[in-house]
């Protein structure tokens, strides 16, 4: 299992970024991270925008959810006719899901690719990736990837905050009694309030490396978000 996490995402994620900081040696590995984060949610956009507009779907369905549980009760039959619901409507549950299960691999192969700079672990590159002469590990000369940033780490915690609040700006919207609606805004309460700065503690004692590409990734996330509800919000609305 460990041979093939290695073989699937720490070696090409860590080939990938010692390729783009051998290519672009006139950057700093800050500067390369960022590219690279960029790159990353690039190629993950497409599952995302599919993600998004799935939870917009979701969101448009509760009343006929609701419905539909009203009518059945039992909870077997019950949730036979919502499956069949979302069938009909080519809504599927479980996008959102795949993107989480997608990006949790992808942030653990990140964390080795950037634990070890700027030495050069050889056992996770592609044989034919070149090993660069010198790496500049000051971003824009003022701070060491390699050591903790507690204004990055503080960056991290205030984007966190904003991307999940972003996230969970719907829960507000559920009817009160409901008790998955209840636990749904608990959990987003929780979210938005209690792990901004848990993540914000865990990135300053890791290092800058990992805190920048969160950053990076919390700003094009939040950035992405708001596209995808201005495109299709209308566009997804079920009737």
């Amino acid at each position: 299992m460990i041979s093939l996490f290695h073989t699937l995402v720490s070696e090409p994620l860590y080939s990938g970024l010692i390729f783009l900081i051998d290519r672009m040696p006139f950057f700093d590995v800050g500067v390369v991270i960022i590219i690279f984060t960029i790159l990353i949610k690039l190629i993950l956009l497409p599952l995302s925008i599919k993600a998004s507009k799935s939870q917009l779907q979701m969101k448009s369905a509760e009343k006929d959810i609701n419905l539909i549980k009203e009518k059945y009760k039992d909870k077997g039959e019950q949730g036979l006719k919502v499956m069949e619901y979302y069938k009909e409507k080519g809504i599927n549950p479980f996008t959102a899901i795949l993107i989480v299960f997608i990006q949790i691999p992808i942030l653990i192969g990140l964390y080795r690719v950037f634990i070890g700079l700027p030495k050069i672990n050889t056992d996770l590159l592609y044989s034919f990736i070149p090993v660069p002469e010198t790496i500049n590990m000051t971003f824009i000369g003022l701070v060491d990837m390699a050591e903790k940033s507690l204004i990055l780490a503080v960056l991290v915690g205030i984007t966190t905050y904003f991307q999940t609040s972003l996230a969970t700006a719907d829960q507000s919207t559920t009817q009160a009694g409901d008790k998955q609606g209840d636990f749904a805004k608990a959990m987003s309460f929780q979210m938005k309030y209690f792990l901004p700065p848990f993540i914000t503690i865990i990135v300053y004692n890791i290092s800058s490396a990992v805190a920048l590409y969160l950053f990076v990734s919390n700003i094009f996330s939040i950035a992405q978000e708001y596209y995808i509800r201005k495109k299709y919000h209308k566009a997804v609305t079920v009737v």
